[in-house]
């Protein structure tokens, strides 16, 4: 009887620690992880017999130093593309033809109270554009508006300003990206038009929020609260500020590294590490509730 062998860990270790050198946007603490995971390595820390118990162990040690929740090993229980990102993209379109393309849940409270659940993500605008539009022009015609971000766990920065665009009734600057190797800045702004009928910048405008909240969905939260365009209800967000992106280092296993960090025009920084903090804490499954009732007394006010 053969006896099982253990994981190759020695290249998905040397692959991680090459690209997080090459691309990590905070190069000293690349060095650092870099160091640490193949000292790791060397004191038989990933010594171990699967990809999923190892994607654990690596991204442990990945935010030990800094806490970045998007600098991940990630294991994926279906066999992954070998091209870049390809992994990554491959879960998203599953979950988006799973979930109304990100819209799942278009609802009319009493009082003319809209809301709209985008969920799981928010996905590429080649796929989700038309969801989206369609979800926010159907609730273009209420009186006030609530946006569930509680179980979105992040995506497409492009989707944030898209979604922007139909809360705001002039073109805004609504974040700025910076890559690594220098100070150039990518901003990103709402759109001048958009598909259908915008919901408008006047309109009362509610984001429930919770721990779930990461990524993409909290700079749509961040955002809009920055610009004093909604209030944000419920329990702070995970805390994920750098887009990332992703390599596929073993059958199973996906690097994701964050490539950027985002600086917020109006308070001058984001929501890394922090989450992006409630205007009106209460806990996640209790906010539409609150914010319905608040919505209502805004109305009769």
């Amino acid at each position: 009887m053969t006896t099982p062998t253990k994981l190759a860990a020695a290249p998905v270790i040397d692959e991680t620690a090459r690209l997080l050198t090459e691309h990590y946007v905070f190069p000293g603490i690349a060095e650092q992880l870099s160091a640490l995971l193949r000292r790791r390595l060397t004191e038989g820390a990933y010594d171990v017999d699967g990809a999923e118990e190892l994607a654990r162990l690596v991204t442990a040690d990945l935010q030990s130093v800094n806490g970045d929740r998007h600098l991940r090993l990630k294991h994926h229980a279906v066999p992954v593309p070998p091209k870049q990102g390809a992994a990554t993209r491959d879960a998203m379109r599953r979950d988006f033809d799973a979930s109304l393309g990100g819209a799942p849940r278009v609802q009319l409270l009493d009082g003319g109270v809209a809301v709209v659940e985008l969920a799981p993500m928010l996905f590429p605008l080649e796929w989700a554009a038309e969801p989206l539009s369609a979800a926010l022009t159907l609730a273009s015609r209420a009186r006030a508006l609530i946006v569930d971000l509680r179980g979105n766990r992040g995506g497409d920065p492009d989707a944030v300003a898209f979604v922007c665009s139909y809360l705001l009734d002039e073109r805004t600057h609504l974040n700025t990206m910076y890559w690594r190797g220098g100070e150039r800045g990518e901003q990103s702004w709402s759109l001048p038009h958009v598909p259908g009928t915008p919901f408008g910048g006047s309109r009362p405008l509610y984001v429930l929020a919770g721990d779930s909240t990461f990524s993409a969905a909290e700079e749509l939260a961040y955002d809009l609260q920055q610009l004093g365009r909604a209030v944000v209800v419920g329990e702070p967000t995970r805390g994920g500020a750098h887009p990332c992106q992703g390599w596929t280092v073993h059958p199973h296993l996906e690097a994701t590294v964050p490539v950027g960090r985002a600086v917020n025009p109006v308070s001058g920084t984001n929501w890394e590490g922090t989450g992006v903090q409630p205007d009106v804490p209460c806990a996640a499954a209790d906010s539409l509730a609150r914010a319905h009732a608040l919505a209502l007394t805004r109305l009769s006010g």
